[in-house]
């Protein structure tokens, strides 16, 4: 989770370290080289130019460079390599493309997950709600992205390792909506798959997340309640939180909202595993979201009405002040009072060193999962609602 904040995560101007991407640093870096990419990022492409096929089969499987549902066979799955920038070598970094283009028109939906390398219970939804489409009985469609940051999936890591004087780790998820002709792979990365793939297919979108390696979250989206068409689908999942925040520009389901698409990010669980109870409940508002827009029919399953949600628009940060091992006093989603004790710290003799306490009212969202932690590690974040103007500091990544 988390890069190292401190103080309040304000509404506007932070987020859960990687809660859009949970495993980030809580702070929006004015003036960063992810946001100038967006000022100086290449003009969409245009959905109307049509699919285009590179010529190129791998593994059974045609590869485009640009995708227009519209150009697909109706009632059908279609599996697609799309391709994405040059490694090192001159070769192409591909990501796998489902669509289930429905036999009657209809909205179009896409799912991403992958954005970290981490992250596989994101995955593992986004495969779960496609293998239970039909095609056939469909009314529009639904394409997924599985592994958008090839790179980092390699080596099952947060950040996209790039190569440049030396080795460097890039957060994927700072540099949406990208530019294809930018100085960095992963920048040129995200704007051919967001000008050519992601954008012109969509109609809305979901961003699937978990915490990163080392802080686990609990279930919750990421999603501007204020904006009535996120609203909607954010209320349709059986999940006990909701962050109602904005979080950073550059993170890609900002990027759909900044084209007018709507969008929202689910946060499941922990990274580097399968949770499958978890899984569950983000399949089955992933399914109401589906319902909720006409692409499939059927009765509504449970949907935050179902269960007791604490919407919060803020994110408080507890930071490790010592190093040693952590014993957390309270679990994901219990409720906690300002000044209540969350965790003690000791050190290799078993003395306690730190004590730590919360300093809002709130509900626990992540946990430190790593059992040892040096200090300036986020050790707990609590969910609450900021009251005020915004006096939180700004903490770079």
């Amino acid at each position: 989770m988390p890069d190292e904040p401190k103080g309040g995560l304000a509404r506007r101007d932070f987020m859960i370290a990687s809660f859009a991407t949970v495993g980030a640093s809580v702070a929006l870096a004015a003036g960063s080289k992810e946001v100038n990419a967006q000022e100086t990022s290449a003009p969409p492409a245009d959905a109307s130019s049509g699919t285009t096929y590179t010529g190129e089969v791998i593994q059974g499987k045609k590869v485009v460079s640009a995708l227009d549902v519209n150009d697909l066979e109706p009632g059908q799955k279609h599996f697609l390599y799309f391709q994405g920038v040059q490694m090192p070598t001159g070769q192409f970094w591909y990501v796998s493309v489902m669509v289930a283009k429905g036999a009657k028109p209809g909205k179009r939906c896409v799912l991403t997950s992958g954005v970290h390398g981490d992250e596989m219970s994101s995955i593992h939804t986004v495969q779960t709600v496609m293998n239970q489409l039909d095609p056939a009985e469909m009314s529009g469609t639904v394409m997924a992205v599985t592994d958008v940051s090839r790179p980092a999936l390699e080596s099952m890591q947060r950040r996209w390792p790039n190569q440049g004087r030396g080795i460097d780790l890039v957060d994927m998820n700072r540099v949406w909506p990208g530019n294809e002709n930018d100085i960095t792979a992963p920048s040129r990365h995200a704007g051919l798959l967001f000008n050519r793939l992601l954008r012109p297919n969509a109609d809305f979108a979901i961003d699937f997340h978990t915490g990163t390696t080392g802080f686990e979250v609990a279930a919750f989206n990421i999603a501007e309640m204020d904006v009535p068409e996120i609203k909607a689908m954010a209320d349709l999942y059986p999940v006990g939180q909701i962050f109602n925040n904005p979080t950073y520009p550059s993170v890609l389901h900002n990027a759909f909202n900044a084209a007018g698409i709507p969008s929202f990010c689910p946060e499941i669980g922990a990274a580097r595993h399968l949770d499958l109870e978890m899984i569950a409940l983000f399949v089955e508002g992933t399914t109401n979201v589906l319902k909720h827009h006409g692409i499939i029919a059927g009765p509504m399953g449970r949907t935050g009405k179902d269960v007791t949600v604490f919407v919060g628009n803020s994110a408080f940060p507890i930071l490790a002040t010592e190093g040693g091992i952590v014993e957390h006093l309270v679990k994901l989603n219990d409720k906690v009072e300002a000044g209540q004790k969350v965790a003690i710290q000791r050190n290799s003799f078993g003395e306690v060193v730190a004590e730590y306490t919360s300093g809002v009212t709130g509900e626990v969202t992540g946990q430190r999962s790593d059992v040892m932690s040096e200090p300036g590690n986020p050790l707990v974040f609590i969910l609450f609602n900021q009251q005020g103007p915004d006096d939180a500091e700004t903490y770079p990544e």
